[in-house]
């Protein structure tokens, strides 16, 4: 069953549902975050700095707190996160991504605080009604016309479409209903046609992943492409915590001055201290680490996780180049000169290889 509303009634709706997440405005940023009726709601713009990930794998929780009393140590745990809540705004890219978590972290044994969190919320995803260039979703099977998540939604105009497709789903739209009208299954085939004329377009249209996966790994490893690659790389860990997908963590202990909180915090492979052991690092270069990080994406997570690709295409790569140095033209990456820092974000996330800052 399709349904729709006005535009003008979405922060209506939204103030119905609870707890909502959703991407706003804020210090001229899009991110996803707790929206109130005060926050700017951004749905026009099509991806967040940020991923979504952080509403089910925060960039920072506790995990166990220590309190000294005398000679006991008392141990108390932060409570499961049971508050139901809508993440509503999410990409076809980033609710494919969360597969792709769901592998590493809802396998046994499972992460507690993942598990609830995904129990707990529902997601409203919506079409991208406007594909950027940098955009390569297609190339991991992904639809941008028919996003996966318990309801989908599609903006066409001042009018949203909205459709159940889970139990989650209906249950939302139940609540949902005081706002919603029915319409015909294809009221919104014009909005998803609209969008594949786009795809249709785009200059990574034909980007496929031929020559990568699980069965490939000395050949990738040894290429010498990754001697001059890394050579651009800074380690600065900014294209790790754009990602959807990245799911590392470290474990670090904090003095309190009543006793120790212990927490985690997402990680970067590019760091130089990651995975660091008393007998030092099993990367010590950069260029080691930042192998580590394409193989990890395009080889070793698809030979054990039935195929799977750890990268759905999103293109916040390219969106990192904070001084808009690149642009696109006719499938053909091109530096604005003038623009340029030489902050290398760019280099290690061109999945081609034909990019180099010198």
């Amino acid at each position: 069953m399709m349904y729709k509303l006005a535009m003008s009634r979405v922060s209506d709706l939204l103030a119905s549902f609870g707890k909502v997440i959703a991407p706003i405005e804020r210090a001229e940023q899009v991110n996803f975050g707790a929206w109130s009726p005060e926050e700017t709601l951004r749905l026009d713009v099509l991806k967040t700095v940020n991923s979504a990930k952080d509403a089910f794998f925060p960039q920072s929780e506790d995990i166990v707190h220590f309190k000294m009393e005398g000679k006991n140590i008392a141990i108390g745990m932060p409570e499961k996160p049971d508050e139901p809540f809508v993440l509503f705004g999410a990409r076809a890219c980033d609710v494919r991504a969360l597969d792709v978590l769901d592998r590493v972290f809802l396998s046994e044994p499972a992460d507690p605080g993942y598990a609830a969190r995904r129990k707990n919320g529902t997601i409203v995803s919506i079409a991208c009604a406007r594909p950027a260039e940098t955009c390569f979703c297609h190339a991991y099977g992904i639809d941008a016309t028919a996003p996966q998540g318990d309801v989908a939604c599609w903006i066409d105009g001042d009018t949203l479409y909205w459709q159940p497709q889970s139990e989650k789903g209906q249950a939302l739209t139940e609540t949902a209903k005081p706002f919603l009208e029915e319409c015909p299954d294809t009221a919104a085939d014009a909005a998803k046609q609209a969008i594949r004329e786009i795809l249709d377009r785009l200059p990574l249209k034909d980007l496929t992943l031929d020559g990568w996966g699980g069965d490939v790994l000395m050949e990738k490893f040894n290429s010498e492409k990754w001697a001059d690659l890394s050579r651009a790389c800074l380690g600065c860990g900014a294209c790790t915590f754009v990602c959807p997908t990245c799911q590392c963590y470290d474990i670090r202990d904090f003095d309190t001055g009543h006793g120790i909180q212990r927490y985690r915090c997402w990680d970067s492979c590019m760091y130089k201290d990651f995975t660091m052991m008393a007998s030092g690092t099993p990367r010590p270069t950069q260029l080691e680490r930042y192998r580590q990080r394409f193989m990890h994406k395009l080889v070793y997570f698809p030979a054990n996780n039935d195929g799977m690709f750890s990268c759905v295409g999103c293109g916040r790569c390219v969106a990192r180049c904070r001084q808009g140095a690149l642009r696109l033209e006719n499938g053909k990456c091109v530096c604005d000169q003038s623009k340029c820092v030489r902050c290398g974000y760019c280099a290690p996330v061109c999945e081609e290889f034909c990019i180099k800052v010198i």
